[in-house]
């Protein structure tokens, strides 16, 4: 079995209620992580410093699935 990669990003979107990234030239790459749970802490961390600015999103994606789909 693969590992269960994880990434966390973010950046400014043009609509809080989507995902368009006004630059994604300009994301702040926070790490990929070995599983969902220390991806998710990294996620509350980065989201929680721009709580404040409703343009700030981050995510997790799950890069297994891109690697592997069948998983």
């Amino acid at each position: 079995m693969s590992q269960l990669l994880h990434l966390v990003f973010g950046g400014r979107v043009k609509d809080p209620m989507g995902l368009d990234f006004v630059d994604p030239s300009n994301l702040d790459v926070v790490g990929i992580f070995p599983d969902y749970a220390s991806a998710e802490k990294a996620w509350r961390g980065a989201a929680q410093r721009t709580v404040d600015d409703a343009e700030m999103k981050y995510v997790v994606v799950h890069l297994h699935r891109l690697m592997e789909p069948t998983l």
